[in-house]
């Protein structure tokens, strides 16, 4: 349940970056209203990286939804018979054990039903008596210590998501799924983001979800795959990935091979929800700042035979200048998709 509020924090607690974004909502306007993003030194302590965003943040409110992502999350599309919602929420803790890898007492679970119809998986089943469902769960010891390392610094955290529906959600705020929409219900767009340890995978028929998936490849692999080829550190790999253009043809021959195994997985995904669901995934949006190595999003686009573009979760945003850096916000727009999702929890609160 949400607390009334008009500010929401998006705290996305990256492996390499802590991130937030603060949206508040003028009128029915939502408008980013803080911004602020600290590095999580390789050897230190994530909680020194929130204390540093909400120290130079400059946010208004102190409540939080952060996520979680990793193999302690499951989610899992499900179909059930016709029910009511609150027949669902009862019925889906009896059921879960037929598709968690977890006893139900060890994990938070949570379902929603889907509005578009299930695919028929059977001669002569009939999709009139079942409805689909997006079944997510996540072990309850990462839940509890996320809940506690935030509330710790004396926030208030309200709602624990999942990354891939953070990213269904950024790409909703921005108003951008409406324009993607078109007459034919069986196109769809796939949603990837390349963070540092994996990349998240959200695949939308008509706005809504119908596939997600996190794959365990991201900038890290890059980098370090950069080092091994240019014999440095990973620091200084790092940099040269991001900032020199001089060496962007070694970067791109050094992350090869890493951008061959993502590209593969993609495209197993994505041919494997196109099969399953009877639909066209006809675009890759990609955000993530492992997208911005060199030669990555040509390659993906190449490698898996469909469209794949950069988005901006800026888009369609204002931004309250006074509050924030928006040179800096805008620098860092391509790895915050996840952040202002969960941020734009503040348009239900």
């Amino acid at each position: 349940m949400f607390r009334k509020t008009k500010s929401i924090v998006g705290l996305d607690l990256g492996s390499q970056l802590v991130k937030a974004v603060e949206i508040s909502l003028d009128g029915s306007e939502p408008v980013i209203s803080g911004f602020a993003v600290a590095e999580v030194l390789e050897g230190g302590d994530r909680s020194e990286a929130i204390a540093q965003v909400f120290s130079k943040g400059r946010f208004r409110a102190k409540n939080v939804v952060t996520s979680v992502s990793g193999q302690a999350v499951v989610v899992r599309y499900i179909t059930m018979p016709q029910m009511s919602d609150s027949e669902l929420a009862q019925a889906i803790r009896f059921e879960s054990d037929k598709y968690l890898p977890f006893d139900n007492d060890e994990v938070q679970i949570d379902c929603q039903r889907l509005m578009r119809t299930p695919p028929i998986q059977s001669e002569g089943g009939r999709t009139d008596e079942q409805i689909g469902v997006v079944l997510a769960a996540c072990r309850a010891a990462v839940v509890e210590d996320q809940i506690a390392e935030i509330s710790r610094h004396g926030l208030t955290p309200i709602a624990v998501d999942v990354d891939v529906f953070a990213l269904a959600n950024a790409w909703e705020l921005c108003g951008l799924s409406e324009a993607e929409l078109t007459d034919n219900d069986s196109n769809a767009i796939a949603l990837a983001d390349v963070g540092a340890s994996c990349t998240s995978i959200n695949v939308l028929c008509e706005g809504e979800t119908c596939f997600s998936r996190e794959i365990g490849i991201g900038g890290q692999d890059m980098t370090q795959a950069t080092a091994r080829r240019l014999g440095v550190d990973a620091a200084e790999a790092e940099m040269i990935k991001r900032e020199s253009e001089e060496r962007e043809a070694e970067v791109g021959r050094a992350i090869l091979p890493v951008l061959e195994d993502l590209a593969s997985e993609l495209s197993l995904s994505l041919d494997y929800v196109e099969n399953r669901e009877g639909l066209r995934v006809e675009e890759v949006l990609l955000s993530g700042g492992g997208v911005m190595a060199p030669g990555a999003i040509s390659f993906i686009e190449q490698a898996t035979g469909r469209t794949a573009r950069t988005w901006n979760p800026l888009e369609g945003l204002r931004v309250s200048v006074d509050r924030v850096d928006v040179e800096q916000l805008e620098a860092c727009a391509p790895s915050l998709a996840v952040a202002i999702g969960l941020a734009a929890r503040v348009c239900a609160a």
